[in-house]
């Protein structure tokens, strides 16, 4: 029982109240991961808390996840990311069973835990837009051939859509490999669903910008004329990350103003004019890699999601590391909706046998999905 007189403020009991409460979740979820341990693997990404990421048995970005828990016996994976991971998670885990192996379910504890890139690409407009292309190109016949390429940000139904056509999935890592092996095949690429990504990766590979134009899925013809088609090289799709687009090119010019031997480390999700002017560029691996060989003493202001860059300030606290939006953090939302209620809500049905939010991709989506994901592992 708390006493209350004068002098107590009823916020700082409710904010006592919810942090006992909080405390309760997490040293429950330890029990519980402790006594399901042999049946139990729970996958973090990057971009999570602290409080999610201290249960995670791998952290990592979305791939590799997907890749090590395709690789385990155990039959329940609680994928702490959002809904494509989890998918992708369970396209690989669940593709080539055997007798000896049971299913693997992947749950996702926060239904809601999405991707606004993701969202905007839908199998519609794809379809819509595949239609359009390939129509301009049998009518104008100046492109022999397209192929189609989507970020792994996105639903399964895209990723099979992409194997179907003959293409690829590509990663924020191996994107500039996936792009080039494709363009031996192609004259023309559609590339899907972040525009920022392909347009940084593709510039650095010598592409034109106005060999890249931007179809706009609102638009008729997606904006563009028969003419921009027949001409483009590789056609972005208007999508963007909600967080890397927050990162600026005037944040850059303030931190270089006062800093100026600071390094500018940067995430290819980011806008053209950010990517440019940063002084290093690279996945969430890549960033994570370079902080960690530096030297100490060496200073880095970090364009991606700020979980991630709080984690390797606290790290390696001899080097300087903040966010380039610093102050102002840069949540990714729809990540930050795994709670720890909801990691001890899955772990409890998985207790009881009744698993949640189970993500399970149809048989003929998962297989059409696999072919796009195993061409890109060949090339990488």
């Amino acid at each position: 029982m708390i006493n209350i007189n004068s002098d107590t403020n009823p916020s700082q009991i409710n904010d006592r109240n919810d942090q006992n409460n909080q405390n309760e979740i997490l040293s429950t979820i330890s029990k519980l991961k402790q006594k399901l341990k042999d049946v139990v693997v729970i996958l973090g990404h990057h971009y999570q808390q602290d409080d999610i990421i201290q249960f995670a048995d791998v952290v990592g970005d979305s791939l590799i996840l997907s890749q090590t828990a395709a690789k385990l016996d155990k039959p329940y994976i609680v994928f702490c990311g959002v809904h494509f991971m989890a998918e992708t998670a369970d396209i690989l885990c669940n593709s080539r069973l055997s007798n000896s192996r049971q299913q693997q379910k992947v749950i996702l504890p926060d239904l809601s835990a999405g991707c606004s890139m993701a969202d905007m690409a839908n199998i519609n407009d794809v379809e819509t837009a595949w239609n359009i292309l390939t129509e301009v190109q049998q009518r104008t016949k100046n492109v022999n051939k397209i192929i189609p390429i989507t970020y792994i940000n996105c639903a399964a139904d895209l990723k099979a859509f992409v194997g179907k056509h003959g293409g690829y999935i590509c990663t924020s890592s191996n994107a500039e490999k996936v792009i080039s092996h494709a363009l031996k095949f192609a004259e023309q690429l559609l590339f899907f669903p972040d525009q920022h990504l392909g347009r940084n990766t593709c510039y650095r590979m010598g592409i034109p910008l106005e060999q890249m134009p931007l179809y706009r899925p609102t638009l008729p013809s997606g904006g563009l004329s028969s003419e921009e088609i027949a001409n483009a090289k590789v056609i972005l799709w208007d999508g963007y990350c909600s967080v890397h687009q927050v990162f600026l090119i005037e944040q850059i010019v303030a931190i270089r103003a006062t800093t100026p031997d600071i390094k500018i480390i940067v995430h290819p999700e980011c806008s053209f004019d950010v990517v440019q002017a940063a002084d290093l560029v690279g996945s969430t691996a890549y960033i994570s890699q370079v902080i960690a060989d530096a030297p100490p003493g060496s200073k880095f202001a970090v364009g991606t999601e700020i979980n991630l860059v709080n984690r390797l300030a606290k790290r390696f606290p001899q080097k300087e590391i903040h966010s380039l939006s610093h102050p102002y953090p840069c949540l990714c939302s729809t990540m930050y909706r795994i709670q720890p209620k909801a990691l001890l809500a899955a772990l409890r049905s998985i207790e009881n046998k009744k698993p949640i939010n189970v993500i399970s991709v149809n048989a003929e989506i998962r297989e059409a999905a696999l072919l796009a994901l195993q061409r890109m592992l060949e090339i990488s």
